[in-house]
């Protein structure tokens, strides 16, 4: 035994050395965060990562390491170094939650930076509400949701969607966990998933809470936001397992061509990888193209009742995919909530009898007048294809702007939420034609002062 013993020892030794290490390396990586945040610089930055990838691929092969065992240790590495340094960086959901402050102190805000349309839902919500504990939906229920509840689900996908079976719906508290349900069981620690840029922050945040590596495909407004496939396909390695899409897209409300989305899905068919697909904008979309049509076995779809029925504080979506992911990602359901409320089971149930095709109507309209009061302040920008956004680059730092608004009664988003986009903001669509004018006022004239 002392031959064991002794080597026991030396992997101590060797194990303490790396936690010293660990500890020196994180002290760097604050340092870099304090500068980066200074000069406005994204956290990521895919170039240099990838550039430190191919060293270690090449020091693997000197020395006789396992490529994967190594690159799975740096994606812990890269992932620690991103947790640091995005400490008080800004988000929609932080400005958000700056704003709900400022009211309670007694300012009036215009809130454009979350997209909460301002409809009320469908009225037999209301009624529903009252209607469920008379019908008995007080109980503890199954995790995936109501027997009946999910077979209403599935008749709706299948008449607006594609033909889909009940057993491959799940009910959640919002689209939000399925996505989160999704990543966490499919996944593992060390795994990596590419997203395309910009891009809804809670991807990344997931990602990040589940020891998982994000890698970043970015596109441009030079580029109408469409991601070079080729770019994608050099990216996947043996430890990549999953591509998020996300069209119509938060923040740029992007529709990809049919052409350019196949050729996404062949790339993800032909390296086995899962797909998550969050299609919660698909109600304020036309010409969209739902990735279940593809019948693709490792595709998992994200909806809610938040954006189609306007029924976000309700928090009900759901998740689509085969019987058998559906399984796994359920039981992370049962074990964090039991099961989703079962009154608002019942009430998005109704909801489905509701005709919302107005809603669209309202929030193209809305847009067009984000796109027109845009184009006076000088704002660069794409016209969205759909969803309830506008995505501008405002030659300006968006944090900064985004601070000033908010002194001023108006939320707004910053770009550097969604990814490498410092000098943009996203303004939502979802208040009335006239209180949007006014908010655009706003940031007419902080913008006219920077410039």
């Amino acid at each position: 035994m002392s031959g064991i013993d002794g080597l026991r020892d030396k992997m101590d030794e060797v194990t303490l050395e790396m936690i010293r290490l660990l500890k020196a390396r994180t002290d760097i990586a604050l340092s870099i965060g304090r500068l980066k945040e200074d000069a406005g610089i994204p956290v990521t930055d895919e170039s240099r990562e990838e550039n430190l990838r191919q060293k270690i691929i090449s020091l693997c092969g000197e020395i006789g390491l396992e490529e994967s065992i190594a690159t799975r240790h740096l994606n812990f590495l890269l992932n620690e170094s991103v947790n640091v340094q995005s400490a008080g960086r800004n988000t929609h959901l932080s400005v958000f939650h700056k704003a709900k402050e400022l009211e309670r102190q007694g300012q009036k805000i215009i809130h454009m930076e979350v997209g909460e349309p301002d409809f009320a839902p469908p009225e037999m919500v209301g009624e529903a509400l009252g209607e469920a504990c008379a019908r008995g939906y007080t109980r503890y229920g199954q995790a995936r949701g109501r027997p009946e509840v999910l077979e209403a689900l599935a008749r709706h996908i299948s008449k607006e969607f594609h033909p889909t079976p009940q057993d491959n719906v799940m009910i959640s508290p919002g689209a939000r966990f399925s996505v989160y349900a999704t990543i966490t069981t499919l996944l593992s620690p060390g795994d990596e998933m590419v997203t395309i840029e910009p891009a809804w922050p809670a991807y990344r945040d997931c990602a990040l809470n589940s020891g998982i590596k994000t890698r970043v495909i970015g596109t441009t407004l030079e580029e109408e936001w469409e991601p070079d496939p080729g770019r994608i396909e050099d990216m996947v390695n043996s430890n990549t397992k999953m591509i998020i899409l996300n069209y119509p897209n938060n923040p740029t409300g992007k529709i990809l061509p049919e052409k350019l989305q196949n050729d996404i899905m062949d790339i993800a068919v032909k390296n086995n990888l899962y797909v998550l697909s969050d299609e919660i904008y698909s109600a304020y979309s036309k010409n969209w193209k739902s990735v279940l049509s593809y019948e693709y076995e490792n595709s998992i779809i994200t909806q809610s009742f938040s954006k189609s029925h306007a029924m976000t504080g309700l928090r009900i979506g759901y998740a689509i995919a085969r019987s058998t992911i559906i399984d796994r990602i359920s039981r992370l359901g049962a074990l964090c909530l039991t099961s989703v409320s079962e009154p608002i089971q019942y009430a998005a149930m109704r909801a489905l009898e509701a005709d919302t095709s107005e809603f669209a109507g309202i929030m193209q309209k809305r847009l067009d007048v984000l796109s027109r009061e845009a184009g006076k302040i000088g704002l660069e920008f794409a016209a969205p294809d759909g969803a309830m956004y506008l995505f501008a680059r405002t030659g300006i730092d968006g944090t900064r702007l985004a601070d000033e608004a908010l002194g001023r009664g108006l939320a707004v988003a910053p770009g550097e939420g969604f990814g490498r986009y410092g000098d943009h903001v996203r303004i939502s669509a979802c208040q009335n034609e006239k209180t949007l004018i006014d908010g655009m006022n706003i940031l007419s004239g902080l913008v006219g002062e920077h410039r």
